[in-house]
């Protein structure tokens, strides 16, 4: 897995995948037991605490104590980086991350929107050139979410390199590039539209009365690889368009509507998700 400097690189795949234990493997926190691999140019077995020194790491979990306030978690941590002199980067980071009328807050007091705010101000503190972020936005609101990714965007705008987790597909297209995994492997990578494409998948759109029934039927049927509603629709799934296409034709019956529909990056990875082992490797 490549990724570029100023990119926003998203790292899907299902629970188990290896997602966290690659990031701590990159972050320096765990120490492989084959393979080799570089971070910003330094060798993830060798060169460890320089990769650790330029290097943004936000956990699953809130991580910081929470009888602290956020000022003093700040300065904490600006400590551990040996940030001179700390007082004005802490301020400086208060400000940047709209959090200077808070700071006197005890970080057990903050909502998960705030908390997470917190969070990325320790992170990128010390100015890293790399960002990993391991699913940040886990219980926030969407408006947090947003203005989350608002800030990241303009953080690698600046040039710094970010990877961020995430389950959300919403997210994943947000990113410049993706990257799933499975068992430790990289199954597709690319921009969202290349990974659609290479996929390989044709979607139907089902519309009419007694969807359950018809959904039914159709799980299980030939060409048939995915059948889900959406809202009052049914999306179906499948590699083999033709195949598919008479499936549907057939066992959709009268008075409801087909037509082809675009396939989701969700469709996708549920497909990879559900590919056979020997497949995927």
């Amino acid at each position: 897995m490549k990724v570029a400097e100023g990119e926003i690189a998203g790292f899907l795949g299902p629970n188990g995948s290896g997602k966290t234990t690659t990031i701590r493997l990159m972050c320096g926190l765990l120490t492989p037991d084959e393979g080799e691999g570089t971070v910003l140019g330094y060798d993830v077995r060798r060169e460890t605490r320089r990769i650790r020194l330029q290097v943004g790491y936000m956990t699953q979990r809130f991580s910081f104590y929470e009888d602290l306030s956020i000022e003093e978690n700040l300065n904490f941590v600006a400590r551990l980086y040996e940030l001179d002199p700390v007082r004005d980067r802490v301020r400086d980071t208060l400000e940047d991350l709209g959090l200077t009328a808070r700071r006197r807050q005890l970080a057990g007091q903050l909502s998960g929107g705030w908390k997470q705010r917190l969070a990325l101000a320790a992170c990128v503190m010390h100015k890293p050139k790399l960002l990993m972020l391991d699913e940040p936005t886990a219980g926030v609101d969407p408006k947090a979410r947003r203005e989350f990714w608002d800030e990241i965007h303009e953080r690698a705008a600046g040039g710094m390199t970010v990877l961020v987790s995430t389950h959300y597909m919403d997210e994943a297209e947000r990113c410049h590039r993706i990257n799933y995994i499975s068992r430790g492997r990289v199954l597709a990578s690319g921009t969202v539209d290349e990974v659609v494409e290479n996929a390989g998948l044709t979607t139907f759109v089902i519309e009419g009365p007694n969807l359950a029934e018809v959904m039914q039927r159709l799980s299980g049927a030939p060409g048939v690889d995915q059948v889900a509603p959406f809202g009052t629709t049914l999306h179906v799934v499948g590699r083999d368009p033709d195949l598919l296409r008479r499936s549907v034709e057939e066992i959709a019956g009268d008075g409801v509507t087909v037509r082809l529909g675009d396939t989701s990056l969700e469709d996708v990875f549920i497909q990879l998700m559900d590919a056979p082992q020997e497949a995927r490797q």
